[in-house]
């Protein structure tokens, strides 16, 4: 069997780590995100480094048990999964679209609420990076064939100089009791909170496939 190749850009994001200084720790969770990512995308790169400083800020060492969540679908996901472990499958993990590049990270709670720190991609501090802020605000400006590479630079440059940070509180939802509920339409079976209208819900509005015969 022949020896796997190394994808190139593990030796860029390497090199470009090392002409900044990224300590070890923060090194290896970047690559273990653009491995788990498949490539070195800037929002995985700067995710990584919002949850390394949100971990920082809370306290908490790697392997403590945290909960996140992320404002945004896009790339910043991941970094949660790899390095706070906040997995959907774990259910420490809530995705909320609001469009904006900032998570939430928080230890667990007894009770109805829990404190943590929101991490977020400051758009005033932007204004100092103009490569960074062409791409964050899609700017047409931005011309990703040409201008990738100086993004990536300016990615590294920047570090936690284009984040910002607060103090919140969150509320925490216990575990839900549930019983199974045998879904009249497709004979499949649900928990009960999640019948739509006494149907299951890829019966009603959550269905997303069409059953070829």
């Amino acid at each position: 069997m022949a020896k796997e190749q190394v994808p190139d850009f593990f030796a860029e994001i390497t090199r470009r780590m090392d002409r900044y200084g990224i300590d070890s720790r923060l090194r290896a969770d970047i690559l273990q995100c653009v491995a788990f990512h498949t490539s070195p995308a800037p929002g995985v790169l700067i995710g990584a480094m919002m949850v390394d400083y949100a971990l920082e800020l809370l306290g908490v060492s790697r392997g403590d048990r945290v909960h996140g969540v992320c404002e945004t679908p896009k790339c910043l996901p991941d970094a949660l999964q790899v390095i706070a472990h906040c997995t959907t499958g774990n259910n420490r993990l809530r995705i909320i679209p609001i469009g904006k590049f900032a998570i939430t990270i928080n230890t667990p709670s007894s009770g109805s609420e829990a404190d943590g720190v929101r991490v977020y991609v400051d758009l005033g501090k932007l204004k100092k990076f103009p490569v960074i802020d062409a791409w964050y605000l899609n700017n047409p400006a931005f011309d990703k064939p040409t201008m990738k590479d100086r993004l990536l630079e300016e990615i590294f440059q920047a570090g936690r100089d284009i984040l910002s940070w607060e103090r919140v509180r969150v509320p925490v939802t216990g575990k839900r009791k549930w019983k199974s509920i045998t879904c009249p339409s497709c004979g499949e079976t649900v928990p009960d909170y999640l019948i739509v209208n006494g149907k299951c819900g890829s019966c009603g509005p959550l269905r997303y496939y069409e059953i070829l015969k």
